[in-house]
């Protein structure tokens, strides 16, 4: 979903337009070669009349007529296509795919019907959200026709008609909703959308897969003002997790501190660690507290005492 200015002029993603496909020719080699065939057969049984007398040819026309119409009544559909068949004005059959006949001068063929699926876009101009924010939303609709008769004979033009039902369902969502909520919880209303669209159309032999919301376009200064908030959130979020990483230290601080408290050699040695630490630098200078070092003093732990007689002794001899 991605947050647009009003001023920006996009085009839409999808044109509704179907893909060009190559001509088919096959129909019309298939009846060339029936009407070729019809003509030779006409004139091998029924040979051409001799001294002008065209009566005698009277059947073999007939015949040929006849191979005509039938010719013509040959209709194909491909695989994904049904045909609306009417006879005299009234609905006979869907048929395809494949090869069909048509009765000559009585069946017609209404409509032919693609029942893949389709995407088609819509979008709503100047909808006010729940907090009377003017937004503008773009959307796509997965549909498919499951039932071609309901689609044809009781729907005039089905595509437009699921195109606005779809819209008119995304403005009543956008207006039943707060701006946030619309952002945060996009995949339930567009599951709620598509729901609600589907009712409506299942009645007319069409299903509604998938509702996506493509684009939202927000006034200007309220992007600015989203982003501060978002920033913001950001911010709060960053210091609860540092909070929550200085209690979690201090708990283990204070269990460190009652383990120290109950042995006492352990205590020593972490303050020779720490000593130990300090000490790596070799430049630095170390505030150790009078009693550490007077035990240390004592203990003579570092040596210091004996280093002290050896440097007293070298004095003297000098």
């Amino acid at each position: 979903m991605n947050f647009m200015n009003k001023s920006e002029k996009t085009e839409p993603m999808v044109k509704n337009k179907p893909l060009k496909m190559k001509q088919d020719f096959s129909l019309f080699l298939l009846r060339l070669i029936l009407l070729v065939l019809a003509a030779a057969a006409v004139f091998a049984f029924f040979p051409m009349p001799e001294n002008g007398d065209w009566s005698k040819a009277a059947p073999g026309i007939a015949v040929f007529i006849a191979v005509v119409l039938i010719v013509f009544s040959i209709r194909k559909t491909d695989e994904w296509q049904r045909a609306i068949v009417l006879r005299f004005g009234k609905f006979r059959k869907v048929r395809g795919p494949g090869l069909f006949f048509l009765l000559p001068a009585a069946d017609r063929i209404a409509q032919i019907v693609d029942i893949r699926i389709r995407v088609s876009d819509f979008s709503t101009q100047k909808t006010l959200t729940g907090d009377s924010v003017t937004v503008d939303v773009d959307a796509i609709c997965f549909w498919l026709v499951w039932d071609p008769q309901k689609a044809v004979l009781e729907v005039e033009n089905y595509p437009d008609a699921v195109v606005y039902s779809s819209k008119t369902a995304l403005r009543n969502s956008v207006s039943s909703h707060d701006l946030s909520t619309f952002l945060d919880r996009s995949d339930i209303i567009e599951k709620q959308i598509q729901e609600e669209v589907d009712k409506k159309t299942t009645e007319w032999g069409i299903t509604v897969l998938h509702i996506e919301i493509t684009d939202i376009q927000i006034p200007e200064p309220l992007q600015d003002s989203l982003s501060r908030a978002a920033q913001a959130e950001r911010e709060k979020k960053g210091r609860i997790l540092l909070a929550e990483a200085e209690i979690e230290i201090a708990r283990k601080l204070e269990e460190a501190a009652q383990i120290y408290s109950r042995n006492e050699h352990a205590m020593k040695l972490k303050i020779l660690s720490i000593l130990n630490e300090g000490m790596k630098a070799g430049n630095s200078m170390m505030l150790v507290p009078d009693t550490v070092a007077e035990e240390l003093k004592t203990k003579d732990i570092f040596g210091l005492k004996a280093l002290n007689e050896i440097r007293n002794k070298e004095e003297k001899n000098k």
